[in-house]
């Protein structure tokens, strides 16, 4: 029989290593002779053997004062066996019940293939805790999207059932402890492999998961929880919300049996107004105006989402001039505001000039005069 190798060794440590620098040494030399990487059976399962005993405090302490014969001098068995644990099965027989985490390491594709999908996949998962989330789209006015508002959603949507509460069993009855997997949640199923004994573990069928069965089965949900119901949610919109905003309820999705509601999200759409536009905390309009007005300036009325508001246009105002009446903009939803503060963005207006297309001839003379008179029409052209 040949002699075995020093656990150090294998692992490639000294004997003063940490436990965090034995796990990495094993991740490192698991990964370096693992079968499915065309590594070496043997090696591998000789790492396993020593991670197993130098991981364990007492069976270190055990094997540093006395060796191989301290450990029972012989941790081997099959490299797979003792990997149920990892992914919800039971330790194999012949293995040492080694709990391994490959998650950080890229195995897991690996395993996941190799077992068929049972191990690491979703089938040796419990059933989700929680509800599905919904989504769903609510259509707003400008106004409405400037100064906040209530909406209702009608809902068709999984609510809890109103006879077992979303327990799944008859009022009356009780959950009983699942007669096929004893309660885990979890069966496991053995195959044979050139490897050895392959567990795999896998959702139980008869109570999908939960490791507990109804004594009796609700009449009404006939077991699964939930019953389908129109719902009427009320929901507050704020103030300064944007086209597109997304909004998030807790827990306003649909139900699950023993679990929560999942999440309602709801997407803002706003309405485009036939006067104003938006960007960001701005809200932009124009007003047009006359030339004679722009020339000697003029005071105008114009609408805002306050209401109309009176603004001055100075003289000599050129087509296209912006003009900022502040505070008339879009309230802003920025946190770390002080309480009370409606601080609100600008509203801008463009100032458009009309060209007269069609002059009276009194016009034509006033304008002839104007020209004339102004510093361009006193100029001499030469041919």
């Amino acid at each position: 029989m040949a002699t075995k190798r020093d656990y150090y060794d294998i692992l490639g440590i000294s004997k003063s290593a940490s436990a965090d620098e034995i796990k990495k040494a094993f991740r490192k030399a698991a990964i370096s002779h693992h079968p499915d990487r065309g590594g070496d059976e043997a090696a591998f399962k000789e790492v396993n053997e020593a991670y197993e005993v130098l991981k364990d405090p007492s069976k270190r302490q055990r094997y540093d004062q006395f060796g191989h014969a301290g450990v029972g001098g012989n941790g081997g068995g099959n490299p797979y066996e003792g990997f149920g644990s990892a992914y919800g099965g039971q330790a194999g027989a012949a293995g040492q019940g080694a709990n391994f985490d490959f998650g950080d390491l890229g195995l897991g594709d690996i395993f996941n293939s190799f077992f068929g999908g049972g191990g690491g996949g979703q089938q040796g998962r419990r059933q989700p805790s929680r509800g599905r989330d919904v989504e769903t789209q609510v259509d707003i006015s400008f106004e409405q999207a400037i100064f906040g508002t209530e909406v209702e959603l009608n809902l068709n949507l999984d609510d809890t059932c109103d006879h077992c509460k979303g327990t799944t069993v008859e009022p009356g009855y009780k959950l009983e402890t699942c007669d096929q997997c004893g309660g885990s949640g979890q069966v496991v199923s053995v195959t044979k492999t050139i490897f050895g004994n392959i567990q795999q573990a896998s959702i139980c069928p008869k109570c999908s998961g939960r490791g507990k069965i109804p004594e009796k089965v609700c009449t009404v949900c006939h077991g699964k929880g939930t019953q389908a119901k129109k719902q009427l949610v009320k929901m507050k919109i704020p103030a300064g919300i944007d086209d597109g905003a997304t909004v998030r309820l807790r827990e306003h999705g649909e139900a699950i049996a023993n679990g929560s509601k999942g999440d309602l999200y709801v997407n803002i759409r706003v309405k485009p107004h036939k006067l104003f536009t938006r960007e960001g905390e701005l809200i932009l309009s124009s007003e047009h105006i006359e030339m004679a007005q722009a020339a000697l300036g003029t005071e105008i009325e114009v609408e805002t989402v306050d209401g109309a508001v009176r603004m001055k246009v100075p003289a000599g105002t050129q087509s296209g001039s912006d003009f900022k009446l502040s505070g008339h903009g879009v309230p802003r939803l920025r946190g770390g505001r002080p309480a009370g503060d409606q601080s609100r963005g600008a509203h801008i207006v463009t100032i458009i000039v009309d060209t007269p297309t069609k002059l009276t001839t009194r016009q034509q003379e006033l304008l002839e005069t104007f020209r004339q008179e102004s510093p361009a029409g006193k100029r001499k052209f030469w041919s």
